[in-house]
Parts: structure tokens; sequence; C-alpha cells
């Protein structure tokens, strides 16, 4: 993270902008910007070589008005708790865009999992979820995968919850493997919703996505399959970047007509990192870890981390821009935002673009709490339509008020939860 930057400062700042075009009362606007209830905990483990290791844990609940909060849950060396409040928040926003009955909710380890191995990340998480079994539940809390956390990590957290409430709780947590109470389509759900949303944009703005190319920064799940439909959609991806776990530090590979997806899959290492010496051989330009934001294209997805297109690096974004899909949670800040507005360029915001992975877990949710699971097709087309409704309630809320699309969908999301609170009659 660049500086003093500070997540839940930025999320409140987008939050303020909007509550104020609302006219929304005092007690309103204080109960949204800050979350409902917030866990601090630690976490002891006995490690591999016999020794005990605190590591400590979050779970931020940021409002249930419209349903159970829902949320992942990240191990990550520099989470913070502000963070996690500023996802959790973001969460509210992105079920209420989406308008599925949930709330928004983050959790979090400070912790490497470059450095442990499966047996200690395995006890992280049922230490974790003991310290929340009392909190957390399929019909008030349910968590997910996030950074660097898996589907098997969340099998061990339901299992650690299934262990000390004696039941059979599927609905507790989702992106559990397919066969345990996993959903069909939940890989794809993040990167292809995104796509939908970017395919959307397209239209409105008349352009084939046949005459497109696009650079990625992330090579992650939500990048790996949004590349993948883009090429399915007929356009080309000529640069992404990745993180090296070896270099610390980033890097962006280039190739002018088009990546291969399937051929940098097969020089990735385990931690997700793109080998450079082979890349190279394959024909690839191996340029700094930023270079993916200064491209000749027509579509920029960020889909890493958040902070990631600021005021220092949005003037490197080229005229050719017309598009950029924010797949990671907060990778714009405010003064980039003014940037890009006065540039034209559309804008779908993160807790839109990216709402496809919470809209699959809910559907993993609703499988779950039935007992009766869907087919890959069905859960696609029921992703597509969902992402698609969201974006032209968007799209036209902007047009028809003038607004910036961020704050057009931060206005379908905050009247929406507060009015959930007022109904209610918190406020």
């Amino acid at each position: 993270m660049k500086g003093d930057f500070n997540p839940f400062e930025m999320a409140q700042a987008q939050f303020d902008k909007v509550a104020d075009q609302l006219n929304l009362d005092q007690a309103t606007k204080d109960l949204l910007r800050n979350p409902l209830r917030e866990y601090h905990f630690s976490i002891p483990v006995r490690m591999d070589d016999g020794s005990y290791k605190v590591f400590r844990g979050f779970r931020v609940q940021h409002n249930d008005a419209k349903g159970p909060n829902k949320g992942g849950i990240r191990f990550h060396p520099q989470e913070t708790v502000d963070t996690v409040r500023a996802l959790a928040m973001w969460m509210t926003w992105k079920c209420a865009v989406v308008n599925i009955p949930l709330g928004g909710g983050k959790g979090g380890v400070i912790c490497d999992p470059h450095n442990l191995s499966m047996h200690e990340q395995e006890q992280i998480c049922r230490g974790w979820v003991r310290q929340l079994a009392k909190n957390i539940g399929p019909i008030n809390d349910v968590p997910a995968p996030d950074v660097m956390t898996s589907a098997q990590h969340m099998l061990w957290m339901l299992d650690e919850y299934e262990a000390v409430s004696g039941s059979k709780f599927p609905g507790v947590i989702t992106g559990k493997p397919v066969g345990m109470g996993g959903s069909l389509g939940r890989t794809e759900a993040t990167g292809f919703g995104l796509i939908y949303t970017v395919r959307e944009a397209l239209k409105l703005l008349n352009i084939d996505p046949a005459n497109t190319s696009t650079s990625v920064q992330g090579f992650g799940n939500v990048a790996q399959y949004a590349i993948r439909l883009i090429n399915q959609l007929g356009g080309k991806v000529i640069c992404v970047s990745c993180w090296d776990q070896e270099d610390q530090t980033s890097y962006s590979f280039k190739k002018e007509d088009g990546i291969d997806l399937d051929e940098l899959l097969g020089i990735t290492d385990r931690f997700g990192g793109i080998e450079k010496d082979k890349a190279k051989e394959l024909g690839y330009e191996v340029l700094d870890g930023d270079a993916w934001i200064e491209q000749e294209v027509e579509i920029l997805l960020p889909c890493a981390l958040e902070n990631q297109i600021r005021e220092d690096n949005v003037v490197k974004i080229k005229d050719s821009v017309k598009v950029i899909g924010e797949g990671a949670n907060g990778p714009t800040t405010p003064e980039a935002d003014k940037v890009i507005e006065e540039k034209g360029i559309f804008m779908i915001p993160d807790f839109l673009a990216n709402a496809g992975g919470v809209t699959c877990s809910y559907f993993e949710q609703v499988q779950c709490n039935m007992n009766y699971y869907w087919e890959k097709d069905e859960v696609l087309d029921r992703l597509d339509t969902k992402m698609t409704a969201a974006f032209h309630a968007v799209s036209d809320l902007s047009k028809k008020r003038k607004l910036y699309m961020r704050d057009a969908a931060y206005v379908i999301a905050i009247q929406r939860v507060a009015q959930a609170c007022k109904d209610r009659g918190w406020v």
C-alpha cells in the first residue's frame, strides 16, 4: 500500500459524498458510515515446530438491515482492521446494488500463508471459527473466501462450526468445494460477472467486443476468468500484471497480438506469479508492474488490490481507454475518480463490477439451505440476469441524473439500505 492510505477513510468519503446528495438525516448517516459490530480476537496456534504463535483475527459486520451479513475472510500479512471495515462497508453496498437480501461483513487474519504449512493454516481457520461460533451462522453471518483463502479453508471452517454446534449447517459458509455444499459456477462468478457488465457497457458505447484490446492488473481467479470470457467474446488481452513472490514486486507481461491464457497458466508458479524467463522465451515483453495502466487499449481491468489507480498514475491512462471495470475492491481513489470522470471514461465501479462473486455466494447459500443444487449453466444464466439488471439500473440512473457511474451505484445501494433501516425503525 502506498503511504498512509486508509481504505476505510476512502469508503467513508465515498459514502459521505452520496449521503449529502441524498439529504440523509444525521442518525442514518452515523449508522451507515460505521459498522454495527466488530470482533477483534487472538488465535493461538501450535506451529509445526512445537512452538506457539498468536495471530490477530477480525470480523466486521457493517449492516444487516437487508439480511444476514455476507463477506469474505482474507489472510494477509498487511491486513488491518481498517481494510476489513472498508471491505465490510463495500459489501453492504454490493449486496444492495445487485438487490440480494444480504448485508455486508468481512473478516481477516494477519498472517502470510506463503510461510505457513497447510496444517498451520488449518489451525488458524479452526481457531477463527471457535472465536466467532456464536456470532456467525447460516441466518446471521455467512463468510466466504477472499485474498489467499480457498475452498479448502472454507471446508475446515465449516467442519469446525459443525463440530462446535453439533449439527450440519452447510449454509454457514460459501465458496466450499463442489460436492461438499459448494456451487457450480462459483469459481467463474466474479470474473464472468465483471465481463457481463463490461459487455453491457460496450453495447451502450456501440463498441464491438471483437474490436477491443484490454489490459489487466492481477492474475488471480478474477483476472483469469475475465480474460477467458473476453477471449470468448472475440476481444484480446494484450497485457497482464502479477505479483512476483521471489522478487517481492510486480511485473507486467505484454504481447501485442494478445496473450494466451493457457500458455501463461502453464508457466505460473504455486504463488500465482508468472515465471519471467519462460515468458520471455514465449515472446512476452516483461515490463514494470505499473505498466498495465499505460497501455494503448480500450478496456482497463484492475483485478488485484485496493489503491491502484491514484492521483499520481491516473494521468498515464491513454486516451484510447473507453471503459474501466473494477474487478478489485477499492482500486481507484477519489482523486483519480475526478480525472477519470473528466476524461469521460465509462467507469463500472467495484461494488457493481465484481458483485458476481457475492451473487453466486448467495446462490450457493440458497442451494445449501434448500439442499438442492443447480447445474452450472443455470447458475451462470442466473448470474448474467442479475448482473445485467443491476448494471442497467445503475447506468439508467446515471444517464437520467447525469451522475458518474460510481455515484449512481452508491445512490441506489445507499437508498435501499437506508430505507431498510428506516422500515425496521432503527432510525
